[in-house]
């Protein structure tokens, strides 16, 4: 065989030319398709049996780090259009390091090409960190559109081991106007663009943030309440079925047998987006406002005092579409009101909803919680993935490692004292969490609801919260039997309605909600051990 390829060199040179790119392509295809950390695996039932010790004061601590990027180090341009989006031919930039290109911040959340032009207020890591009868679990949420799993492995794996860390729990507020953290939005499709400096800058924040809210734990008593936040005036439901998650939950921490404020934990499901597809200042968005309202109050007119310490947002059920992009929004002054996408806007959404938060813990409804025990179940899962999403993951672009047509992802449920917690890795359709699941007719499977019964309807705690994009960002859980991209389309619509293209496909969902049943039956036997 040697022989002939020494005798028609032509043939050889041809077949090299035709099968080592075939070979280099299909070894680039299969170690972006292994993906980082492809072995590990969380499964966790805390405290374990045996291993429990006596249940004492619930010990909390808070820490927080700036993520803000600083735009002097990046490259500023020109919106010529003032259109809200960069065109080589048309805007005009600085090219201080002379590649061509601009070198930017890019915004994730609408369109792909939205460089930062300012700062409008500071973007942030927080961790709470408790600990009670030998568990230590700590819970973060981070200012971003949304994080993979593998970057949230990063940070766990590079935590001091000496700090006793059983679990972290991580979040995504999912705000609109912040630098991409998944490699979507940067501009170029194989994002030669995205930012891993500042990805890097972001872990790093964030370690500290988690080990300094385990070096601050203390003697706390928890406060928890819930009260309702719209819809009207607060955040629309943009697809049928109409089911709303409008109900604020809010956990108070105070230093144990004072007024003092530790943190307050704050859950409720609606998109960061009140700016819009056209701004290019970076911006926490309401989250801003309501995490400045409860910490330092909101002033007059039918303002409240702030509870001080430390406001930590947690996205809810956010899928379906729950949005604000078309809502009216009251000024608290009773006059004013604003619809379009502006700052205002999400100065009145975030303060009125720091007000319903204040106002509820405030409130005769407020419980202080009875018990002060903690334990947490965490199970890495396997999620079903199909169409552009499976191909995006099998190249490595998108939720880098593929396992053979299925995405590595978690669920944890916790509990601390009397609340209880679910995490989900995407973006939840209410119906699922709460209950509502239709089958309408013309949807693409014929099937009675399968994501039954309501995952909040199995939850124990005297206040349930079900976060979001936690640990993850899979998109849209669409439940499979309101799956509709086929037409004739359900509802008698005349196009298919949004969110079937940022899903992972129509068995995620069913398989998240199953894998969710599990994991809060763990946590009820743990409890049971205690």
């Amino acid at each position: 065989m040697f022989s002939f390829f020494k005798r028609h060199k032509i043939i050889s040179t041809l077949l090299a030319i035709v099968f080592v790119p075939i070979i280099g392509l299909l070894i680039f295809v299969a170690y972006r398709s292994i993906g980082p950390y492809r072995s590990y695996r969380v499964n966790l039932d805390l405290p374990a049996p045996g291993s429990a010790e006596p249940v004492g004061d619930l010990l909390v601590g808070v820490a927080e780090r700036d993520i803000t990027p600083d735009l002097s180090k990046y490259e500023s341009w020109t919106d010529v259009d003032n259109n809200g989006r960069f065109h080589h031919e048309k805007d005009t930039w600085v090219d201080s390091n002379g590649n061509g290109k601009l070198d930017t911040v890019w915004m994730a959340g609408f369109n792909n090409n939205r460089p930062a032009q300012g700062v409008h207020d500071r973007l942030r890591t927080q961790a709470i960190a408790f600990r009670n009868n030998g568990v230590t679990l700590v819970m973060v949420t981070i200012d971003s559109i949304g994080i993979f799993h593998e970057t949230f492995i990063d940070i766990r794996k590079r935590l001091n081991s000496d700090l006793g860390i059983d679990h972290v729990m991580f979040s995504s507020t999912h705000c609109h106007e912040v630098p991409d953290t998944m490699g979507i939005w940067s501009y170029s499709p194989f994002n030669p663009s995205f930012d891993y400096g500042y990805m890097e800058n972001l872990k790093q924040q964030t370690v500290q943030a988690i080990e300094e809210a385990v070096g601050k734990l203390q003697p706390a008593e928890m406060t928890l309440a819930s009260a309702p936040a719209g819809p009207e005036g607060y955040v629309d439901d943009s697809r049928l079925p109409i089911v709303y998650d409008h109900i604020l939950c809010a956990a108070k921490f105070d230093v144990k047998g004072t007024t003092q404020t530790i943190a307050t934990v704050i859950e409720w499901g609606n998109h960061p987006e009140t700016l819009g597809g056209s701004n290019t200042e970076i911006t926490a968005d309401f989250v801003h406002y309501l995490r400045q309202g409860v910490e330092e109050g909101v002033p007059e007119p039918n303002g409240v005092e702030g509870l001080g310490g430390m406001c930590l947002y947690f996205q809810g059920q956010c899928g379906g579409l729950m949005t604000q992009l078309h809502t009216t929004v009251p000024h608290r002054n009773g006059q004013q009101e604003f619809r379009e996408a502006s700052f205002e806007k999400a100065e009145a959404l975030g303060e009125n909803l720091a007000i319903v938060a204040v106002n509820a813990l405030n409130g005769d409804r407020a419980k202080e919680s009875q018990t002060t025990n903690l334990a947490v179940s965490a199970q890495s899962i396997f999620v079903p993935i199909d169409g552009l999403f499976e191909i995006a993951g099998i190249l490595g672009l998108v939720h880098p490692g593929w396992f053979w047509g299925k995405a590595r992802t978690e669920v944890d449920a916790i509990r601390i004292g009397d609340l209880e917690i679910l995490t989900v890795p995407g973006e939840l359709y209410p119906e699922v969490g709460n209950g509502g699941v239709e089958s309408p007719e013309a949807g693409d499977f014929y099937l009675p609801p399968l994501e039954v019964p309501p995952l909040r309807d199995q939850m124990k705690g005297e206040l349930n919260m079900i976060i979001g994009l936690a640990n993850d960002e899979l998109g849209y859980f669409v439940p499979k039997s309101q799956w509709d991209v086929e037409p004739p389309f359900a509802y008698n619509r005349e196009k298919a309605q949004y969110g079937e293209e940022n899903s992972m496909g129509p068995d995620a969902t069913p398989a998240v909600h199953s894998e969710s049943m599990a994991i809060i039956e763990r946590l009820h036997a743990t409890l049971e051990r205690l």
